[in-house]
């Protein structure tokens, strides 16, 4: 019985624990048996519920095939104690369940989890608002500068016009606050909820996490300050884990690493580090991944056969942790990958195989639910496989995140127009729109034809120029703007009348280079001889 698959939602681990029960009850087969000299019908002994469960979980699509022989002994201890079954006696609770042929049945009713019940968004979730374009204040107007008068044409005036008649509402410089340290925490925070929210596909974060337990300088820290290796740098580094537990994590992550030929000081000394590095871990009040984002998790695992979306998810996620379980957090499953893939290191357990004894052991040290009833064992032994396996980009800030946020910002610190008969309170405001380049070249040259026009006419009308500095001005007005002379003066009379006349006197001929000859030149005659 492969089950129904429990996608993303509220309260996913409390329905994976129904859905189990359920398939539990109504598939597991009952039998008599002969036990103290009596036969007991319906029933099966612990060996036998331990080999059907252990087949189900590694088929159902919730689980799969990493579920361990072990993880289900767990799980039906967690059954015996929470009155799921019970030994033929009808005890349970305080017995322990064993890998044997002790006999052990369905009481009538099995109990399971209720659901609670979702409450409004309003009053579970504490998501601030993002900052608006609606935001803004006015700049102070300037009154007592003296400005130059300007001189209208038709297309100005027909504009003033409209605005004074009130066809087109007048635009008024206004400037955006300085973004506070409050107001990015609250964007951060705000910003992350919701792209975990598209992420997971929910229509709400009810019943999956708790905005009141997000901590927004938590984020911006996380974000903000980490090193080039992607390790949480501390503001205060009294909450860093003792050295005592950095020295060990050290010796086994460099283990004969690069060639070192330090051996251990007697055998089994690199179980005994191992065994102090888990001890402390396994000591913590509370998991590196906090029990109130137990549900949030839970609800990622049904995203690991997407990697890409897990890695994402997983990403944001983290984010919302506090420094010091990030941190912490970080260095463990680089930790865990280096043990596994160092050749050097001797084997850690005799039977258990590394990669399989790094999730055993520290699973539960990451993942955790605050309530026993819970399937935490087989979950978090999913999900700390896979965050192993990808350690490197599990705690990197999710770039598509930062993106988004930066795009943002910068569209907050913009300078907008707003109209002046616009209510500031009003939600969306017209503010300009932005144009392409051919847009903005195409109004660049047709909203310069006016004043260039105005100052053609101005040379030309002009007394105080004389005509030789006229036409020189007109020259080269006429290079830097020909389209707009062209147009003034499209044919030769029209611009020789409007041009002065040239100044009419003597020109005073060059010199010649040389003399005028009185003779003209006579041809080569010998007259002496030039014999002695």
């Amino acid at each position: 019985m492969e089950g129904k698959v429990i996608g993303p939602g509220p309260y996913r681990a409390t329905k994976l624990w129904n859905e189990t029960i359920k398939l539990f009850r109504g598939g597991m087969p009952l039998r008599r048996h002969w036990a103290h000299f009596r036969i007991y019908d319906t029933s099966f002994t612990g060996s036998e519920a331990i080999d059907w469960l252990h087949e189900m979980l590694r088929r159902n699509h919730n689980f799969g095939p990493t579920v361990t022989r072990y993880q289900t002994l767990q799980l039906l201890r967690k059954f015996l104690k929470n009155h799921i079954i019970e030994d033929i006696k009808g005890r349970y609770g305080n017995e322990d369940f064993e890998d044997s042929g002790q006999l052990y049945r369905f009481p009538p009713l099995s109990p399971l989890k209720p659901v609670p019940q979702r409450l409004p968004v309003t009053e579970l979730n504490d998501v601030p608002r993002l900052i608006r374009w609606d935001d803004y204040e006015e700049l102070p107007q300037q009154e007592n500068l003296l400005r130059k008068p300007q001189a209208l044409n038709s297309e100005s005036w027909n504009k003033r016009h409209s605005i004074a008649i009130g066809e087109v509402p007048e635009c008024k410089l206004i400037r955006r606050r300085e973004i506070t340290p409050k107001q990015m925490d609250r964007i951060w925070k705000s910003m992350t909820i919701a792209h975990l929210q598209r992420v997971l596909g929910l229509k709400s974060m009810d019943g999956v996490l708790d905005g009141r337990y997000v901590n927004a300088e938590h984020i911006n820290h996380n974000v903000s300050s980490v090193n080039l290796t992607g390790i949480v740098i501390l503001k205060n580094k009294a909450d860093d884990m003792p050295y005592w537990v950095l020295s060990a994590m050290k010796c086994l992550a460099n283990w004969q690493n690069e060639g070192e030929t330090r051996q251990p000081m007697y055998p089994g000394f690199e179980r005994d580090v191992l065994r102090t590095v888990a001890e402390y871990f396994q000591r913590l009040k509370e998991p590196l991944l906090t029990f109130h984002l137990y549900e949030v998790f839970v609800n990622i695992l049904s995203l690991l056969q997407q990697r890409e979306m897990a890695l994402d998810a997983l990403q944001v996620c983290c984010l919302l942790l506090p420094p010091e379980n990030r941190r912490r957090l970080k260095l463990l499953l680089r930790l865990m990958a280096r043990i596994c893939q160092n050749p050097a290191l001797p084997p850690l357990n005799d039977t258990i195989a590394t990669p399989t004894l790094m999730v055993q052991t520290f699973s539960r040290s990451i993942l955790r639910s605050a309530d026993e009833v819970d399937l935490d064992e087989l979950l978090a032994t999913k999900l700390v496989t896979f965050m192993m396996e990808n350690h490197e980009d599990v705690l990197c800030v999710p770039r598509s995140l930062h993106r988004q946020v930066e795009e943002h910002l910068s569209h907050l610190r913009r300078v907008q127009y707003l109209g002046a008969d616009a209510d500031s309170s009003m939600v969306s405001p017209a503010y300009c729109r932005q144009i392409s380049r051919a847009e903005f070249e195409e109004q660049r040259v047709s909203g310069s034809q006016g004043p260039l026009q105005d100052l053609l006419e101005g040379l030309v009308a002009d007394r105080g120029l004389s005509a030789k500095d006229k036409r020189k001005r007109l020259k080269q007005f006429q290079r830097s703007y020909p389209d707009i002379y062209r147009r003034r003066f499209p044919t030769a009379q029209s611009e020789a009348a409007v041009l002065p006349e040239k100044e009419r006197g003597l020109r005073l001929k060059p010199q010649l280079m040389f003399l005028a000859l009185k003779k003209p030149l006579q041809p080569f005659q010998r007259s002496w001889s030039f014999r002695a």
